[in-house]
């Protein structure tokens, strides 16, 4: 069976300075650890290196239990710098304002991190601003530390550009309060909300207007030109099908099916004109459906420790039997039997 080709996602891995200045931070020496992953001084020096989700989710696992401190997303996140997000992260570092900054580190998003389950979204009103990080649900002792790590990152990177605290006004995470709940304190003026239906957190009309006494007009604007080529390079090199499998990641869940209609609300084409194009790609809106489930089981089966309702539950089947039969079916194994025979072999 050949590998397949829709991934959970990557990141830059400038992401793992930060993992390992936190575990400095608390007393351990990260270098074996990183060595063990394969990321070494060559591999993290590489220009455009990305390191996968799901393996950056063992590593920060395996970083927690080293330090036996289950809040080391919070750690990281006060670790971070903007320089680590690549050139996204230096264009920020130059923008005017927190709003500019945030909002920038947002748009370019892609340029350091991708995962198929959505995107952070930066949503302003009149009375301030939502920063939004997707979902990586089911959470897990695996996944925990990426939600902290971003939103307690955000903070810290906004606070370092305006050289002034910046406290979110409310802060939502979606998991269960946590054994270490304690350690949120200082991010919010108000208690942090777990089990809430987005992680997010709102900054004031106040803390955005914050400006960076660093700016520099010229580079600034240089900067945001260059991200601007960088992401449509990335978009004008995607084919139609790409495009899809990229948005069915987040429409899939629940024992929810997207179909060709949403999708083509989506891309802002006509159902008729994404059909034909699809034709004339030698495919059809189906077999991409079928194809993205298909490749999404078999990683989250290899890569990660769900159980087999939680992926069904991703990939939007109605229930575990409907997976467990089509996953066989792809793949001429069980769940159980894949799983089984990726553990030996490894």
């Amino acid at each position: 069976m050949s590998l397949p080709r829709v991934r959970l996602g990557d990141l830059s891995v400038g992401f793992v300075h930060s993992l390992a200045d936190a575990v400095r931070g608390l007393g351990q020496d990260p270098l074996p650890l990183l060595e063990q992953y394969g990321l070494d001084a060559a591999r993290l020096g590489e220009a455009g290196a990305r390191l996968s989700i799901p393996r950056y989710m063992r590593l920060g696992h395996a970083a927690i239990e080293l330090t036996g401190t289950a809040s080391l997303g919070l750690h990281m996140g006060q670790s971070s710098h903007m320089s680590q997000a690549g050139l996204a992260g230096i264009t920020a570092a130059q923008a005017p304002t927190v709003r500019e900054a945030a909002r920038t580190l947002i748009r370019f998003e892609a340029l350091y991190g991708a995962n198929y389950r959505g995107q952070s979204t930066f949503q302003e009103d009149q009375r301030g601003a939502w920063l939004r990080f997707y979902s990586i649900s089911p959470y897990n002792d695996y996944n925990r530390f990426v939600v902290d790590s971003i939103l307690s990152g955000w903070l810290h990177q906004l606070s370092t550009l305006a050289h002034a605290p910046v406290i979110a006004e409310e802060v939502d995470i979606e998991f269960a309060a946590p054994s270490y709940a304690e350690a949120y304190a200082g991010l919010s003026s108000q208690p942090v909300r777990f089990g809430a239906a987005n992680n997010q957190l709102r900054l004031s009309l106040h803390s955005l207007a914050l400006r960076n006494p660093d700016h520099v007009p010229s580079t600034w604007r240089h900067l945001v030109q260059l991200c601007e080529r960088e992401l449509e390079h990335m978009t004008r090199t995607r084919t139609l099908r790409e495009r899809i499998t990229q948005l069915l990641g987040p429409l899939l869940s629940g024992g929810r099916e997207p179909d060709l209609q949403e999708v083509a609300v989506r891309l802002r084409l006509p159902t008729w004109t994404l059909r034909r194009r699809l034709a004339d790609e030698g495919t059809r809106f189906g077999a991409i459906l079928n194809d993205t489930r298909r490749d999404l089981a078999v990683t989250y089966i290899r890569d990660t420790e769900l159980a087999f309702g939680e992926i069904a539950y991703l990939l939007g089947f109605a229930s575990a039997e409907a997976f467990q039969r089509a996953f066989k079916r792809w793949n001429g194994q069980t769940p159980g039997e894949f799983r089984r025979s990726q553990r030996h072999s490894d």
